[in-house]
């Protein structure tokens, strides 16, 4: 048996458990980086390597896709393609606001919140059901945040209509945001986690989790392994459902999830993109 501490709470383990035995590889791999996972430069650094190196796949699909007819059709709007130039640029306000935002707020979080890193791994129970919170708080919170500014026209114009200038997304409108929103998403990322008093492992794999499902929303792509065809019974929208909201936006305001949208009456189900009317606010 061994006793660890992480973020004031106490965790009774089993060494040989295994639940815990199934990840402790992968945790001490983890672990023997500490001086790297504690570096203040590290939540950024890491944020912004997962970020694009998840962009990529679906990249390389928007450049192949136009000479590929097998490809163009998984293209939610088909009669679009992101040119170099537009990706560029969304690539290039990223890498600016990693640096003047994300970076400095995440120092300070550093600070207020030093890393800590328990000898033991989570159960893998434990890091499922947690994750599974974590994504549930986050959609939660940024369903009423992106409602609200939606509702409110000051808060949209003025906060919120940057990230609606692509009506067809690619994978790079993903952060193409106001300094304001991005501050927020992060903090209901971390706030989570936090709530939770997740294990630094959950933490990591949420955010890692986070990442690609935001990407995959933006992506504009809607592939036969997409998160929305393996979760069952239409409870979770993916790309189809978030890309419907860039074209009508008035709908579909949850990121991943739709029980929410389906609560408040926002909820629409995916048509033929070149038969919609756009609307904006």
């Amino acid at each position: 048996m061994e006793i660890s501490t992480h973020n004031g709470s106490a965790l009774l383990c089993c060494d040989d458990s295994p639940n815990v035995l199934a990840l402790q590889p992968l945790w001490d791999f983890v672990r023997r980086r500490e001086d790297l996972i504690k570096s203040p430069f590290f939540p950024a650094l890491f944020n912004f390597a997962i970020y694009t190196a998840f962009c990529l796949p679906f990249l390389a699909l928007d450049l192949l896709s136009p000479r590929i007819s097998v490809l163009r059709k998984y293209k939610i709007q088909p009669q679009t393609s992101p040119t170099p130039q537009m990706m560029v640029l969304c690539l290039a306000q990223s890498i600016y606001h990693h640096l003047v935002c994300i970076f400095p707020v995440t120092v300070a979080h550093w600070y207020w919140r030093p890393v800590s890193l328990p000898s033991i791994a989570p159960e893998v129970p434990a890091l499922l059901l947690q994750l599974a919170a974590c994504l549930l708080l986050f959609d939660f919170f940024s369903f009423l945040w992106h409602l609200l500014h939606h509702k409110v026209p000051w808060l949209y114009k003025h906060f919120h209509k940057v990230h609606h200038k692509h009506v067809s997304t690619f994978a790079l409108t993903t952060q193409y945001a106001s300094v304001w929103e991005l501050l927020w998403l992060g903090f209901f990322a971390v706030l989570g986690p936090m709530l939770l008093r997740c294990h630094p492992l959950t933490e990591m794999t949420f955010f890692v989790a986070n990442i690609w499902l935001s990407v995959e929303d933006h992506s504009g792509y809607d592939l036969p392994w997409s998160t929305h065809r393996l979760v069952p019974f239409g409870l979770y929208g993916g790309a189809p459902h978030h890309d419907l909201h860039h074209l009508k936006f008035k709908f579909n305001y949850a990121p991943y999830f739709t029980h929410w949208d389906r609560l408040f009456g926002t909820l629409t189900q995916a048509v033929n993109p070149s038969k919609v009317k756009v609307n904006q606010d």
